[in-house]
């Protein structure tokens, strides 16, 4: 499983020689693996790195097991190094060579699919998951005291109180078990009632990571979680998606430390002054970078001078997001946002 650890390797991964990036859609849906083996033959077939190839062949060959729904290859053989990740999510077919590891399709999948907290909860205790990339990381579970029915005419604040306790407890252990697995969004299942009460439990800054609420049972299994927390995932990210770009485009339209466009964007990494880098998923764009001072920029006679050395970077927004994330910077990418695309697909939210 793709851990933050390693995605920090390959963005740390730059050198002079060409390393080979493949990432492979292999979900069962779309075909059997040997479909899946034709697909990648035909992706690799024309590379000039018969070292790599080969590499790359064995590990779906030999080692791959063909259970997830996409896997992410990087080879570069005069370095000795090979990386594979299987992934829980499918992915775009996609083959690049550059001096580094091509991490963009990784930081949308994380941007996406990663950090999911879900907590199924019922008057007596609490199941929690932790989902990252699809696959389930953790799973825990806490039982507090039953709670039983009183007769006719007894006083019920004894169960209330009881039911009250547990759910206390329930909310402690959840936040323990969020924070130790680096939870970044939030589901709550069970009925409507102990949703409710479970939510209003949480201290303010967990409630602000509750992406959605759904009914099931606490017995659910760990496949129909998964399904349904996917499912909640992909549908408030969507929702979250637009909020985030009507914010950056008002931001950028006031000035207010944001901007849109991706000359305004190479301006500001340039300067080192990204936090957020905001851009469509698949969009891609050729640019220039000044040799002696590693500048991106569209209009190189401006920016490096006409007698400056420049070189041509094929994939300006895969080097944005590799630079973006060395500076400590995050990544956020969005699929369907119409008013992305029509201020040019990218923009940044910026540290001053």
């Amino acid at each position: 499983m793709l851990s933050e650890n390693d995605l920090r390797e390959l963005v740390d991964f730059v050198i002079p020689d060409p390393v080979v990036s493949v990432y492979l859609n292999t979900n069962p849906s779309d075909g059997n693996s040997d479909a899946h083996k034709r697909q990648l033959k035909s992706m690799i077939r024309d590379l000039n790195l018969t070292k790599d190839v080969e590499a790359i062949e064995r590990f779906f060959d030999h080692e791959y097991n063909w259970n997830g729904r996409g896997v992410a290859v990087f080879s570069c053989n005069s370095q000795n190094f090979f990386r594979s990740y299987p992934l829980g999510v499918p992915v775009r077919n996609l083959v690049q060579i550059s001096d580094r590891p091509s991490v963009k399709p990784l930081a949308a999948l994380v941007d996406i699919y990663g950090g999911y907290g879900v907590v199924l909860v019922d008057k007596q205790g609490a199941r929690l998951f932790s989902f990252h990339m699809g696959q389930m990381r953790e799973q825990e579970g806490m039982l507090g005291e039953e709670v039983r029915r009183v007769k006719h005419g007894q006083a019920h604040h004894t169960v209330d109180e009881q039911i009250d306790r547990n759910m206390k407890d329930a909310v402690e252990f959840a936040i323990q078990f969020f924070e130790g697995n680096h939870v970044r969004r939030v589901l709550i299942g069970g009925t409507e009632e102990n949703v409710i009460s479970f939510r209003k439990l949480l201290p303010k800054a967990w409630q602000s990571l509750v992406m959605g609420t759904f009914q099931m049972p606490i017995t659910a299994s760990q496949n129909e979680v998964a399904a349904r927390a996917i499912e909640l995932g992909e549908k408030s990210e969507k929702e979250r998606e637009t909020h985030r770009v009507e914010q950056l485009i008002t931001a950028a339209a006031k000035g207010a430390d944001a901007v849109i466009g991706l000359e305004a964007t190479l301006e500001a990494a340039n300067n080192n002054r990204i936090q957020t880098l905001v851009l469509t998923e698949g969009f891609r764009k050729n640019a220039f970078r000044c040799k002696s001072t590693g500048q991106l920029t569209l209009k190189p006679e401006d920016t490096c001078g006409s007698d400056a050395e420049v070189e041509k970077v094929y994939d300006v927004v895969e080097v944005l997001v590799n630079q973006v994330m060395r500076s400590g910077g995050e990544i956020e990418v969005v699929f369907v946002t119409p008013g992305l695309t029509e201020v040019g697909d990218i923009g940044a939210f910026l540290r001053y």
